[in-house]
């Protein structure tokens, strides 16, 4: 096994930015620029006591047993790859994670990935827990966001200088937080995410009661918000008894009350908001199944 730092820890995540994008620009060179891009971080990484955790494809997970000497292998990083075509999102977040045979578990490791998902190439986005750490650094606030594993909204920072669209978080939202991430459940959530994206309208999940239906619809909700640039609203309906009462409920959650239809209407794009109904039966009930239905709606 590694000797991994224990303890109090700084998990260092990154990303390429566009990886997609620059594969198709780049050909046959592409291997040797994400070659390139390997070697630059692991060189930085390394000087300041880095532990690289993982490496798939184009990501990095390290762990750093002193929360400067990652921020400044964060800095580094981000200025060897400033003259090249590579731009990399990076996410610093610090604290006690379970250590085990295969590296990290917990859920501090899941905050620090999604704090790097919400940066852009170029920007090293920080937690407010590491940031209490960084004294002397240059840091700007963020405010407070929602990161995509519907976490009750914590502040975010911005390690250095430089000018960046706002953090990919939630937005325009009323997704309920949640206790802890959703784990377990990847291949469903990359089925849901798929069938959504792919152009689909209305995804049901149908199952036994408490096997989780609500949970992977939000987060499929949460996944898929970039989507969807007015919004992803969560309509509860367990406690409507009356189908006419649908439409209304419905309107009243996305603000929609006085005209549903004319709020319809209006939207533009091929995918305006979102709808996210929880598991509800209308009319005779069900002993053993229950439904969840996520909507996507356009004109």
């Amino acid at each position: 096994m590694r000797d991994l730092p224990t303890g109090t820890v700084t998990f260092l995540f990154t990303d390429i930015e566009g990886s997609t994008r620059l594969l198709h620009e780049l050909g046959d060179r592409y291997v040797d620029v994400l070659g390139e891009h390997r070697r630059l971080l692991r060189q930085a990484f390394s000087r300041h006591g880095g532990v690289e955790i993982d490496t798939q494809g184009d990501a990095f997970f390290v762990s750093f047993a002193d929360a400067r000497e990652a921020a400044a292998a964060a800095v580094k990083a981000q200025a060897a790859l400033a003259s090249g075509p590579v731009r990399v999102r990076m996410g610093l977040h610090t604290g006690e994670p379970i250590v085990w045979a295969e590296g990290y578990a917990g859920a501090d490791v899941h905050r620090g990935a999604r704090i790097a998902a919400a940066a852009h190439g170029g920007q090293v986005v920080v937690s407010e827990r590491t940031a209490a750490l960084l004294k002397g650094r240059s840091l700007r606030s963020l405010g407070a966001h929602r990161l995509k594993d519907l976490s009750a909204p914590q502040t975010l920072f911005q390690l250095g200088d430089g000018e960046f669209p706002p953090l990919r978080t939630l937005h325009a939202t009323n997704l309920p937080a949640q206790p802890s991430p959703l784990i377990g459940r990847e291949r469903e959530l990359e089925e849901t995410t798929a069938l959504l994206a792919g152009g689909g309208r209305l995804l049901t999940l149908t199952g036994p009661g408490g096997s989780g239906k609500t949970r992977l619809a939000l987060q499929t909700a949460a996944e898929l918000s970039e989507h969807f640039p007015d919004g992803v609203f969560w309509v509860p309906l367990a406690a409507v008894s009356e189908v006419d009462l649908v439409v209304p409920t419905t309107a009243a959650t996305i603000g929609a009350a006085e005209a549903l239809a004319g709020k319809l209407s209006h939207c533009r794009g091929p995918s305006t908001f979102r709808t996210v109904a929880p598991a509800t039966s209308i009319g005779p009930a069900s002993s053993t199944r229950s439904t969840m239905s996520v909507r996507t709606d356009v004109p």
